[in-house]
């Protein structure tokens, strides 16, 4: 199998599980997860690859290098990230980027795991799925500092 149909493969599972996470139905666990994802045609090294991508994604902090952009400037794109990129996904990041659903860090933590995984230009569809993973699993991340805050009763960090 062709490593960019592999990888293609793998972000469907990622596409998949962030599906059934997101979904208001009686959580599955990783199990039966594992099990339909089976049943459908995956085979169990895609089904491991897509959790181990998912496990290391989760542990990453944001980037804290991320450089910081006034919300008038316009992001020029490298010649690294313009290949990566289409100009089908740069117009994606940008109408993201104008509504108001990405802010710069967002911005800059999707292209750099979009430069970092691709080997060749990625999808439109591809760039979307990636795109929910990183918003999703900061928005976790937020959760669970309030969450953190709530429960020690330390208040002053939810307004900071």
């Amino acid at each position: 199998m062709a490593a960019n149909s592999q990888r293609e493969r793998v972000l469907t599972i990622v596409s998949i599980i962030a599906q059934y996470v997101m979904e208001e139905r009686n959580p599955l666990t990783e199990t039966d997860i594992v099990e339909e994802l089976l049943a459908v045609g995956f085979d169990e090294e895609e089904i491991d690859a897509a959790f181990v991508w998912m496990e290391d994604y989760s542990l990453e902090s944001p980037s804290e290098a991320a450089p910081s952009m006034t919300s008038s400037s316009q992001r020029v794109f490298t010649a690294e990230e313009a290949r990566v990129l289409s100009p089908e996904a740069r117009g994606f990041l940008l109408r993201l980027r104008t509504m108001g659903l990405l802010d710069d860090a967002n911005q800059e933590e999707i292209i750099d795991r979009a430069v970092d995984t691709a080997e060749d230009e990625l999808s439109l569809k591809e760039l979307k799925t990636l795109t929910v993973l990183i918003l999703f699993a900061r928005s976790q991340n937020d959760w669970r500092r309030e969450f953190d805050c709530i429960l020690d009763d330390d208040w002053s960090r939810l307004y900071h």
